[in-house]
């Protein structure tokens, strides 16, 4: 059997400085090792014991581990996970599938038939950003693979009303909207991970999928998994959401990543453990009905004779 591993990157698995959330005393807090570096500087860190538990995790010949991120393509290749390589990466929101680090142009064009037949035009959505964010909060725009727009912003600035009004402006053309840390993403509805969840899962065969995700934007991934889990902070923790095969965590900060990996890695190895016991079970039953086979035709054999 196959079990694959969709897992966010930023908040989720790896985690900024700034969103490490170490609240513990100094001299108890957990060995970090660092996984990105940008312009020379580190910049995304895991627990070292998240990263022994993702190596030991994508050392299983059964489990395909799938990065799985909002990130253009050139973000996530900064980043360099402990373990077996993974041959499968989803980014742009589900717009980019990598597999083995190149896009793969299929899914791509599928992708933007989809957005071009249901959403408004990048273009007027980007307009729209540009025209009515606030200069006094308003730090970067950028558009990220002709997919989606995203602002970087003051947050502590950004009126809660404005917020509001543009996310009735974009659901009303298709759109979603999605704070983050200080991005405010702009994203299309038909954009999702769990689209490329599934096609990964169709081209590898897996039998059962996990995933984690902690932002509005990982919802979707979340629903489409066969068990999902959630750390104790961003969107999804803040409006309490949850859904019966969807586990949350108390657990906040850079130590939900490693409880995270953690739950990964019991819940593969117990489903491939009762894959195992299914599968012997089932040659049992197979040997048993040819050995009554063989034994029937043998008492056949003896009356005949």
């Amino acid at each position: 059997m196959t079990v694959l591993v969709a897992s966010d990157l930023d908040r989720t698995l790896i985690y900024s400085t700034a969103a490490l959330g170490l609240t513990m005393p100094d001299p108890v807090a957990p060995r970090l090792l660092c996984v990105e570096v940008h312009e020379s500087k580190p910049l995304s860190y895991m627990t070292e014991t998240a990263a022994k538990l993702l190596a030991e995790l994508t050392a299983d010949p059964a489990v395909v581990f799938v990065p799985t991120t909002t990130r253009t393509r050139k973000q996530y290749q900064r980043i360099r996970f402990p373990g077996r390589p993974a041959k499968y990466a989803i980014c742009a929101n589900g717009g980019q599938l990598l597999v083995d680090g190149v896009p793969d142009r299929d899914w791509r064009r599928r992708v933007t038939a989809r957005l071009a037949a249901e959403c408004a035009p990048l273009e007027e959505v980007h307009g729209h950003l540009l025209a009515t964010a606030d200069p006094e909060w308003l730090r970067k725009a950028r558009v990220a693979e002709d997919l989606f727009a995203y602002l970087v912003v003051e947050r502590a600035l950004v009126p809660q009303e404005w917020i509001k009004a543009l996310t009735e402006w974009a659901e009303a053309r298709g759109w979603t909207v999605s704070l983050q840390g200080r991005k405010i993403y702009a994203v299309p509805r038909p954009l999702t991970k769990s689209a490329a969840m599934r096609e990964v899962a169709r081209r590898t065969g897996a039998t059962t999928t996990l995933a984690a995700g902690d932002s509005l934007l990982d919802a979707d991934l979340l629903l489409a998994a066969d068990a999902a889990w959630r750390p104790g902070h961003g969107e999804l923790a803040d409006a309490g959401w949850t859904a019966p095969t969807v586990t949350p965590l108390a657990t906040a900060g850079v130590l939900a990543g490693e409880e995270i990996v953690r739950a990964f890695g019991r819940t593969a190895a117990r489903e491939v453990a009762q894959e195992s016991a299914r599968e012997a079970a089932r040659e049992s039953v197979e040997a048993a009905q040819s050995a009554e086979t063989a034994r029937t035709a043998g008492e056949i054999d003896t009356l005949g004779s």
